[in-house]
C-alpha cells in the first residue's frame, strides 16, 4: 500500500519504520524543516528537557545514546530521532519543510493529499495516518487589550514560539505554571528583569528524585505506580489496592504526597496545591523544574496563585498584564503556557464531524480507529508516560490491523466502548483529557489493550517485574519482529492493496 503519514515526531517516524517493515510505500510529511516534532528546533523553547528518564523515553529496538544525560535536552531528543530515521533508512521518505494542506476521501476508496512547501503537490494514497501530535497547535487565549499590549511593544506568544533566549534579556516576563512555563521560567529567569508565574491553579510537580534519592520513575512508571490510580476497569492485585488493601494504597499516597510538600518547600512558599495528590489521575502532573522552587524562595521569581491574565494592556505606554484579582504585572513578554488545541485541520469538516462526538471528543477504538472514516488512522493520539512506546504499539497495532490481522468487534460495539471510556476519562479529569486523547497516568493499560488486539505481549515474568521496576522499552523490541514476521508477507503478496485484507478466491 501507498501510505502518507502526517507528521514526523516519535509517532510519525515509527509509523514509517513499522509500516515500511509491514512491506508497504510510505511517505511522511512534516511542515517543520527537521524532524523531531514538538522537539524541532523550530520549536523548543529554552529549557526544554524530556520528562522522562532516557531509558524509557526511547522506541524499543533504539536506545537512547549512553552519553546523554539522565535527562535529555530538546535539543538532543531532536538527534535521537534523526539518529533513528537515518538507522532504519527512513529519512529519505520524510518530506520536511512541507504542509499538508488538504486530505480528501476518495471515491473508491484511499486519499488524495494536498502538500505547499519543499514537495508541493498533490499525491494519491492508499492509507492516511495522521501523527500531527496533539501538542502541534497551541491554545493562545483571546484577552481584551492584546492590540494596546502589542502596540507598546508587548510579546504575546505560545512556549514553542519563544525560542530565544536573548528575546527576554532585559525585560518583563509573564508566565504560566505549566511544566513548559517553569522551564521556560527558569531558563528565562537567567536573563531578563523580573519574572512573575501566574498560577490559575497550583499542580503538583514530582521531583525527579524522591527524597534526593529515589527516582520518581520507581513510582509512577511502573505497574504498580500506575495501579495506584483507579483504572475503568480493575484486575488482579489493583482489585486488592482497591479493595481491601485500599488503607495501605492510601498510605502509599498520602505519604509521598507530605513527602512532596517538604522537599520542594511549599508549605513556606504558600504553594500548596488544592486537593491532594489524587489530582495526577486528572492528567495535570509534571516534574519539578530544576532550581523553579529555589528561584521561589530566593524572590527572583514572582508567584500569582489562583488567578489568571484576564487583560492585556499598557500604563504609560509600558506592557502590562492585567490579573484577574486587580493586579497589574509589567509583563514585556507574556508567554502562555496554556495547553493546545487537538485538531486535524488539513481533513475536511464532513470528515472531522465524523471523527468525534457532540463533546468534540474524538471517538478513536484504541485512540487509533475511526468508526466510520475509511482508510484512516491515528498514531500518538494515545499520548501517555510513556509516549513513544504507546505511538510505536499503535503503528504496530496499525500495520496488523492493515495486514487483516484484527479482529475488530462491531461498530455498534467499538462506539459504545468509545463513548463509555470517554464518560470515564472526562469524570476523572474532570475534562481535561485533551479531547479524548490523553490517557495519563494509564500509559501500561493503554499498551496492554493494543497488544492484547495483537495477540502479543512482553511474557509473564517481564510484566511481573513492571511491578516494581520501570518500563524498559527495549523488552517489547521483540514483539515488533514477531508481529511483522507474522503478518508482513501476508502485506507484500496475498492481500488487498487498499484494504490490507486477505484476497480470496471467488466462490
Amino acid at each position: 500500500m501507498k501510505i502518507a503519514v502526517v507528521g514526523a515526531g516519535f509517532a510519525g517516524l515509527s509509523s514509517a519504520k513499522v509500516l515500511t517493515g509491514f512491506g508497504h510505500d510510505v511517505t511522511v510529511f512534516e511542515k517543520a524543516p527537521d524532524v523531531g516534532g514538538v522537539w524541532s528546533a523550530s520549536r523548543r523553547y529554552p529549557g526544554l528537557t524530556t520528562q522522562n528518564d532516557k531509558g524509557t523515553y526511547s522506541l524499543s529496538d533504539f536506545p537512547m545514546p549512553k552519553h546523554y544525560p539522565e535527562w535529555p535536552s530538546g535539543q538532543q531528543v531532536q538527534e535521537y530521532l534523526e539518529s533513528y530515521a537515518r538507522h532504519f533508512g527512513i529519512r529519505d521518505a520524510v518530506r520536511t519543510d512541507t504542509e499538508v494542506l488538504s486530505a480528501e476521501p476518495r471515491e473508491g476508496g484511499g486519499w488524495t493529499v494536498t502538500t505547499a512547501g519543499a514537495a508541493a503537490g498533490v499525491g494519491e494514497f492508499d492509507h492516511l495516518v495522521v501523527a500531527n501530535g496533539i501538542f502541534s497547535e497551541p491554545f493562545l487565549p483571546p484577552l481584551p487589550g492584546t492590540e494596546e499590549y502589542r502596540a507598546a511593544g508587548g510579546r504575546y506568544c505560545a512556549p514553542s514560539d519563544f525560542t530565544d533566549i536573548d528575546d527576554a534579556r532585559d525585560r518583563d516576563v509573564v508566565i504560566g505554571y505549566g511544566k513548559s512555563g517553569c522551564d521556560v521560567a527558569v531558563a528565562l529567569n537567567s536573563v531578563s528583569r523580573t519574572t512573575t508565574v501566574v498560577a490559575r491553579e497550583l499542580l503538583w510537580k514530582m521531583p525527579r528524585r524522591i527524597g534526593g534519592a529515589l527516582n520518581y520513575k520507581y513510582l509512577l512508571l511502573t505497574r504498580l505506580g500506575e495501579g495506584l490510580f483507579r483504572y475503568a476497569h480493575l484486575a488482579g492485585f489493583e482489585k486488592f489496592l482497591h479493595g481491601p488493601g485500599k488503607g495501605v494504597r492510601n498510605g502509599m499516597m498520602s505519604s509521598l504526597q507530605g513527602q512532596i510538600v517538604r522537599q520542594l518547600g511549599l508549605q513556606k512558599l504558600g504553594l500548596v496545591p488544592g486537593g491532594s495528590l489524587e489530582d495526577i489521575a486528572r492528567s495535570t502532573v509534571s516534574l519539578a523544574t530544576d532550581g523553579f522552587y529555589e528561584a521561589v524562595a530566593d524572590g527572583s521569581i514572582t508567584v500569582h496563585r489562583d488567578t489568571l491574565i484576564s487583560a492585556l494592556g499598557a500604563r504609560d505606554g509600558r506592557p502590562v498584564a492585567i490579573l484577574s484579582d486587580g493586579t497589574e504585572v509589567p509583563a514585556d513578554v507574556v508567554v502562555a503556557a496554556t495547553g493546545f488545541h487537538q485538531r486535524v485541520p488539513f481533513l475536511s469538516q464532513d470528515v472531522r464531524d465524523r471523527l468525534v462526538d457532540e463533546r468534540g471528543n474524538f471517538e478513536l477504538y484504541r485512540q487509533i480507529h475511526p468508526h466510520t472514516v475509511a482508510d484512516l488512522s491515528f498514531c500518538g493520539y494515545n499520548s501517555s508516560f510513556l509516549s513513544p512506546l504507546s505511538a510505536e504499539v499503535a503503528a504496530l497495532w496499525i500495520g496488523v490491523h492493515l495486514a487483516g490481522g484484527i479482529d475488530l468487534p462491531s461498530v455498534e460495539q467499538r462506539r459504545a466502548f468509545v463513548q463509555e471510556r470517554l464518560r470515564w476519562m472526562e469524570e476523572r479529569t474532570e475534562g481535561k483529557h485533551a479531547r479524548g486523547t490523553n490517557i495519563i497516568p494509564f500509559s501500561l493499560h493503554n499498551i496492554d489493550e493494543m497488544l492484547s488486539d495483537l495477540g502479543a505481549g512482553i511474557g509473564r515474568r517481564r510484566r511481573l517485574a513492571e511491578w516494581l521496576l520501570p518500563v524498559d522499552p527495549g523488552a517489547y523490541a521483540r514483539i515488533t519482529a514477531e508481529l511483522t514476521a507474522r503478518h508482513a508477507p501476508l502485506t507484500a503478496a496475498g492481500a488487498d492493496r487498499r484494504t490490507g485484507a486477505p484476497l480470496r478466491a471467488a466462490g
